[in-house]
């Protein structure tokens, strides 16, 4: 790892060999190996991923993992799991693992240790909180301070806090109850929360506010909001049935009004983007129940020990990161696509987009020296029905190159019907014609000067993930699956994907701009289009005075 990664020979030979497989098209590699699925696709749990549509070839998966194995991964991987402070520039042990963490049978899970404290006793000790709670609530044993059962959860909070449960519980949508809603808000343009507050009814409402700290600016003003919504319709002495909170912040929430048998604990050795299995999950697990929740850390675990203890070259995530690593650097793929075919998976690429971007869009390494090669590509998506009638045509026709994901899952349930052929065909189709292409030779009754319009020139990569079906276990599989493809690729660029230094700036400007906003202080030196946008903003809200 001191060696720069452009000078390794590993970099090097992977360099020579790009050049090479540049000029072939997969066609000819599919027509020149039958095999080539079977070679090319792996099997965990309940997912099963083909990456036999890439621009690689046996040689290419070697060099790669030979990489891999030069940039130090089996240690990396080792120190995660074992504790270590690999988030150095916080100095911090990385662990969302241990949140999943599983004994055998009926043994305990093994001991996780911190500074040399175990931390599985406190995360058992909080999962049986949490499952104490939900069914608290679930039952209609913990009711609003009327006396009614709770109806509608709303979950406060942004980032981490929000994006993932906010996914997880979409995906899980068909575990939900039909007399129980939740709701997500993280946006402090009152809007947001205005709209959802409208459906729900105080007397049986609960709030979760998920912030670490208990001071997260977009998160506190809507929990204000929320807060003097119950105060307002019930009175002050309701606020104790009507909130629960996951923070560290004991001071602050007991000053909010939240009980501490209302509040859970986050720990400093998870990241936000990371922290879905933790108490974070809290409003997952009051729309779905505590058993899904438990069946998605099972899932996530899975994945663990696989990505734990599979051998580079057999191991899904790995492949996965070597995969992006061989494109954004070897191929200059500014990006790539997260395409799920699952209407209920549809909010997937807003989560990996940000446990990607946020963690490996970084421009320094480990040793504060700017990297010398691309490192995080440009994360986008949508489901993939209305994706093909939306940006597609740039996937298969521009000249960038967009490696995609496409996930689905092989059965909508306990059977098979029309609309799961329906939909799989076009998941399918689409990937054969990434992959192939059409030639002008292809294209028979067209006009001779309308033929470049409808070549398509293929060899445009895709991976495809299928789960068995879209439950608990199989969305904590590939939501650990992800997690662990972005790790690895840090470690290739040799990055910390575990801070996120970037974000702080714009927050630091804001805090300082605001109270000039609110015409409580002038607003001081600033550049002139700054100054020139408070401007307008102060004088459209003074004229609406």
């Amino acid at each position: 790892m001191n060696v720069p990664l452009k000078d390794t020979a590993e970099w090097q030979a992977l360099n020579a060999h790009a050049k090479v497989m540049a000029g072939k098209h997969m066609r000819d590699l599919f027509a020149g190996e039958p095999n080539r699925f079977a070679d090319f696709s792996m099997r965990d749990g309940q997912v099963l991923l083909d990456y036999s549509k890439n621009r690689i070839g046996a040689d290419t998966v070697r060099l790669l993992t030979a990489l891999a194995a030069a940039r130090g991964v089996d240690a990396a991987r080792k120190d995660m799991f074992s504790g270590k402070k690999i988030n150095t520039t916080e100095h911090r042990a990385v662990l969302h693992t241990a949140l999943r963490n599983r004994g055998v049978g009926a043994a305990p899970p093994h001991p996780v240790l911190v500074d040399g404290i175990d931390v599985m006793p406190d995360i058992l000790h909080t999962l049986s909180r949490l499952r104490e709670f939900s069914e608290r609530v679930r039952s209609g044993t913990w009711t609003g301070s009327t006396g009614k059962k709770i109806q509608h959860i709303v979950n406060i909070g942004i980032g981490g806090s929000h994006l993932g449960p906010m996914f997880v519980a979409d995906a899980l949508k068909g575990y939900q109850r039909a007399d129980l809603s939740v709701a997500f808000v993280s946006n402090p343009d009152r809007a947001q929360i205005d709209d959802v507050l409208k459906t729900c009814d105080p007397a049986a409402t609960l709030f979760t506010i998920a912030s670490k700290t208990f001071s997260t600016a977009e998160t506190t003003a809507n929990a204000a909001i929320a807060r003097a919504w119950i105060a307002n319709a019930l009175g002050e002495q309701a606020i104790a049935n009507h909130f629960a909170a996951v923070s560290t912040n004991h001071h602050a929430t007991t000053e909010f009004g939240i009980p501490a048998e209302s509040v859970f604990p986050m720990w400093d050795w998870v990241g936000g983007r990371y922290s879905v299995c933790s108490a974070i999950g809290l409003p997952v697990i009051l729309a779905c129940g505590f058993e899904a929740f438990d069946q998605l850390l099972a899932g996530a675990h899975a994945m663990d020990r696989h990505f734990e203890t599979a051998p580079l070259e057999y191991n899904m995530p790995v492949m996965l990161a070597l995969l992006g690593v061989w494109y954004a650097d070897f191929f200059d793929a500014p990006a790539t696509a997260i395409l799920p075919y699952d209407h209920r998976l549809r909010l997937l690429p807003f989560h990996i987009q940000q446990v990607d971007m946020e963690s490996n869009g970084k421009g320094v390494t480990l040793a504060g020296q700017p990297v010398e090669t691309n490192t995080g590509p440009i994360v986008f998506g949508g489901g993939g029905s209305d994706s093909q009638h939306s940006f597609f045509q740039l996937l298969h026709q521009s000249p960038r190159l967009i490696p995609c994901d496409f996930i689905a899952a092989l059965s909508s349930g306990d059977d098979f019907d029309d609309s799961r052929d329906l939909l799989l065909a076009n998941c399918f189709a689409q990937t054969e014609a990434l992959m192939k292409g059409r030639t002008a030779a292809e294209l028979h009754g067209v006009p001779d000067n309308l033929k470049p319009h409808r070549v398509f020139p293929g060899n445009r990569p895709s991976n495809t993930l299928l789960l068995d079906s879209l439950n608990p276990f199989a969305l904590g599989q590939l939501i650990a699956l992800y997690e662990h493809k972005v790790f690895v690729q840090g470690v290739i660029w040799g990055v910390n994907s575990f801070d996120q230094w970037g974000v702080e700036l714009g927050k630091e400007l804001a805090k300082s701009l605001q109270p000039a906003l609110a015409g409580e202080t002038p607003l001081g030196p600033r550049d002139s289009s700054t100054a020139g946008l408070v401007a307008a903003y102060l004088e459209a809200k003074g004229a609406s005075v």
